[in-house]
């Protein structure tokens, strides 16, 4: 079965990749997936929230790399010898243009078959992330696997929104703050968009 997206590119019907958030495992549409590197060095970016982990040199492009737990409220990722960067395009309902961003997971796993059936819908309640997050659960290798919805997730305008919020310039005692801190705010949305 090829991996497919419906028409807003959010719930994924095609082929899943099986990746690892500390000890719980996610699952992202394949079709989303451009490739899986290995981390490297990061270039790291001032005034941004948790889960702006920094910049990455991707054949000469910089790519913007998210924290994928600290996104989605988990905490932030371990860095060790199974962390990876998964490279990813996401189409988003504000934008004409795909994003491409890299995502800091703990570990890749597998390249799985969704069932036959199709995801199961989210719950209301019980869930470890917020649920406009997920495109839904898939059985896979006997465990429900939350499918995240890459759209949610990176949608530019939240993330623009956070980072701006983040960035905001820190009043000093005269309540002014700097010129440096204000640039800094302006370059964190040109980062998300």
């Amino acid at each position: 079965m090829s991996a497919t997206m419906s028409h807003d590119g959010a719930d994924p019907t095609g082929q899943l990749l099986r990746l690892a958030l500390g000890d719980q495992r996610y699952a992202v549409a394949i079709e989303q997936v451009r490739e899986i590197l290995k981390l490297t060095s990061l270039t790291a970016l001032p005034l941004m929230p948790p889960f702006v982990c920094g910049v990455m040199n991707l054949r000469g492009a910089v790519v913007p790399v998210i924290d994928l737990a600290a996104r989605l409220g988990l905490g932030r990722a371990t860095r060790s010898r199974r962390s990876c960067v998964v490279i990813v395009e996401s189409h988003d309902e504000h934008s004409q243009r795909p994003q491409t961003l890299g995502l800091l997971v703990d570990a890749v796993h597998e390249v799985a078959e969704p069932p036959a059936g199709g995801l199961e819908p989210v719950p209301a309640l019980g869930t470890a992330i917020a649920g406009h997050y997920m495109a839904g659960y898939a059985r896979l290798r006997g465990e429900v696997t939350p499918v995240l919805s890459l759209a949610q997730v990176l949608d530019e305008a939240a993330l623009g929104a956070e980072i701006s919020a983040h960035a905001q310039p820190v009043h000093g005692a005269h309540g002014q703050g700097t010129q440096a801190q204000g640039a800094m705010s302006q370059g964190a949305m040109r980062l998300a968009a």
